[in-house]
């Protein structure tokens, strides 16, 4: 069996602009659960007492899996990293250090001894405070592997129990890197009860060929994240080496506890808490994977769909039928119960919330479908509050003439009132909010969407900002377009007053 340590809400957080709060990191967490991760390795407390509290608030949540953090070799993070996880069912605590000779000239200053003394004097102390410890070197695919072997057999001797062999820059290619991980089995792991761990990056777009070369070569635990998000180009996507493993069970022989019908729940609910969509022809969740247009292949899968399909898209969680679900008639029972079903946990008094907000939709949708409700909640998590909200505005727009855009928005102090004009209304309230804003923002993407089908569907809309080098995605909801956009600017920049 091979277990799969998740990192969305740690590595995958630091792709840029997916930064999550608390309350999205929750329901994240809730998804990772259920959908049966191992490991979820849920921040770096050491980094902000953000990370801490949500690190902590995880690990006080979940019962089920193994819960880590991440943790430099210092007794500061260290002793963070325990604080934060204490109190988990199941706990772990992560460690790392590098250990390529690039990495201790330029980065750590430190000479290969001085690092085996790091990795026995931190790997023990940790080991003193929690059983479950968790060795990594840091960018091992570019290690002497010699070296590498040494690091390995100091960590084991100091009490680690998983050793994790990271290509942490997406440099190596399948076979150096199984040719590294057998060594390492070979020489140092032997026959001990050492879990083989990788943690592969995608910046030559092999992260998930590596990972699956290793699991030939020995390793037994796969470190990845929902939709592949990640440092740079990425980590390796979790649905495509759990489905690859599952789909080709014939060659590689093992299995994974992931619950793949919860792979399509977890891919929508991070792409839309992060506002970042994934590639249409994204494997294993990209909304064309299961398209065929070609007449050659419509014909072929009509007569059996494995001419062209070697997964069945009910096996990750695709339905086929969007079903009608409440109208406005419907009461809060009804929709508290279609909540739950759809996977989410509210509380009395977010219901009482949301439930004026399905009011409002209901007002203007004839049918509300499954689609609209989990856009609803998302749109709940979303929201940070306090700092900036929108009180009113309104929109003039004629053929020929330049559009005119007001916007009244409260920052908790004060009303702040501007008008913006540009080609068409929603440009004139980008230029509205840049006018409130005096141009500290950057726009740097924009993409507006439908929920579902038909004439009074939700309009989705997500976005990219720019702030002093730093990128803040935000996401509006609205059966209005225009203030979809405007609740999208909004969100974005609720985050980076946050931040």
């Amino acid at each position: 069996m091979i277990k799969i340590f998740d990192t969305t809400l740690r590595d995958g957080e630091q792709s840029p602009g997916c930064s999550m709060n608390l309350n999205e990191k929750l329901q994240m967490a809730k998804q990772l659960e259920r959908l049966g991760v191992d490991i979820i390795e849920a921040g770096f407390p050491a980094a902000s007492p953000g990370d801490f509290e949500s690190v902590k608030a995880i690990a006080n949540l979940l019962k089920k899996p193994v819960i880590t953090g991440l943790a430099r070799c210092t007794k500061n993070d260290i002793d963070k990293d325990f604080a934060a996880i204490k109190d988990a069912n199941h706990k772990r605590i992560h460690v790392f250090i590098a250990t390529s000779d690039i990495h201790l000239e330029y980065k750590l200053k430190k000479t290969r001894a001085e690092v085996l003394e790091s990795v026995k004097k931190y790997v023990s102390y940790a080991k003193s405070l929690v059983d479950d410890i968790e060795f990594s070197a840091e960018d091992a695919s570019r290690t002497d592997l010699d070296f590498l072997c040494q690091v390995v057999e100091v960590a084991i001797e100091a009490g680690a129990t998983t050793i994790n062999l990271p290509d942490t820059v997406g440099y190596a290619v399948p076979t150096e890197y199984a040719h590294m991980i057998k060594t390492v089995k070979d020489r140092v792991v032997g026959e001990q009860d050492i879990v083989l761990s990788v943690h592969c990056h995608n910046d030559l777009g092999l992260a998930v060929a590596n990972s699956l070369a290793a699991v030939e070569a020995g390793a037994t635990q796969i470190e990845c994240t929902i939709n592949g998000i990640g440092e740079r180009a990425g980590n390796a996507a979790l649905e495509e080496v759990v489905m690859a493993l599952k789909t080709r069970n014939d060659y590689y022989g093992v299995d994974t506890n992931i619950n793949t019908k919860e792979i399509m729940p977890a891919s929508n609910l991070l792409e839309q808490i992060t506002a970042t969509k994934v590639s249409p022809t994204k494997p294993i969740v990209g909304k064309n994977v299961f398209a065929h247009e070609s007449g050659i292949h419509q014909h072929g899968v009509l007569q059996n769909k494995s001419t062209y399909e070697i997964m069945d898209p009910a096996m990750i969680g695709i339905v086929d039928q969007e079903n009608i679900v409440l109208g406005k008639h419907s009461g809060k029972h009804a929709l508290r119960s279609k909540i739950e079903d759809l996977g989410f946990e509210i509380e009395d008094e977010e219901l009482e919330e949301v439930f004026v907000k399905f009011k409002n939709i209901a007002d203007n949708k004839k049918n509300i479908y499954d689609s609209d409700i989990r856009a609803l909640m998302l749109g709940q998590l979303n929201q940070v509050s306090g700092h900036y909200q929108l009180v009113d505005y309104s929109s003039f727009t004629s053929d020929g003439k330049e559009s005119k855009t007001i916007i009244k928005l409260s920052n908790g102090t004060e009303t702040i009132e501007r008008v913006g004009s540009g080609a068409g209304p929603i440009d004139a309230a980008f230029d509205c909010m840049k006018n409130i804003l005096e141009d500290q923002f950057i726009l740097e993407d924009f993409r507006i969407n439908s929920v579902t089908a038909g004439q009074d569907a939700l309009g989705e809309t997500t976005l990219s900002l720019k702030h002093n080098d730093h990128q803040y995605n935000g996401r509006g909801l609205s059966n209005d377009i225009i203030k979809s956009g405007i609740l999208a600017y909004i969100n974005a920049i609720n985050k980076q007053v946050e931040a």
